[in-house]
């Protein structure tokens, strides 16, 4: 009998010297942090003059992004989650699918060479369901998201490509 516990006790003691000495800490969901993103409105009042030459999206793996391009420096912007989604001139409700919307307003005219046929593009992304062109009035242009639900966000500006510059929405998958 005293010969089974000591064989036991070295089979035990032979399993823990081959097992890690260090517990790995498990990372959030999918390795996406948004320690720094909020869903309350990001504005700026910068100064300048450029137009608004593009719109861009994109899908990621922590996020759904969009891009405005700007052809000089980047204006003030307003993006904020809203009720209702509303014409920048007519101020005239504008339908969409999805839980909630995001209005991003840019302090910059639309460009001629700027594109928005369709003014409404629905958008198979997780996060994002429409875009929609809201219209350029009075030296402002206005965009629309329609998107799943109140999720994080965050805003930035990028300088380039050129004299150019972008505005940047990302829109977290989760909370």
């Amino acid at each position: 009998m005293h010969r089974a516990i000591v064989a036991m006790v070295a089979a035990v003691g032979l399993a823990a010297s081959t097992a890690p000495a260090v517990a790995t800490v498990p990372t959030p969901s999918g390795g996406c942090s948004t320690v720094y993103w909020g869903s309350l409105p990001k504005t700026s009042t910068a100064v300048g003059y450029s137009r608004l030459t593009d719109l861009r999206t994109g899908s990621h793996s922590c996020f759904d992004r969009l891009v405005l391009d700007l052809s000089g420096s980047t204006e003030g912007y307003s993006v904020r989650y809203v009720n209702q989604l509303t014409g920048i001139g007519s101020g005239l409700p504008v339908e969409t699918i999805g839980g909630t919307q995001i209005e991003i307003r840019v302090d910059a005219p639309a460009s001629w060479s700027l594109d928005v046929d369709p003014a409404v593009q629905r958008l198979y992304y997780h996060t994002f369901r429409q875009l929609v062109w809201l219209g350029s009035f009075e030296g402002q242009s206005k965009v629309g998201l329609s998107v799943r639900a109140r999720l994080p966000m965050r805003v930035f500006t990028l300088d380039g490509p050129g004299d150019g510059s972008r505005l940047v929405i990302d829109v977290a998958r989760n909370w």
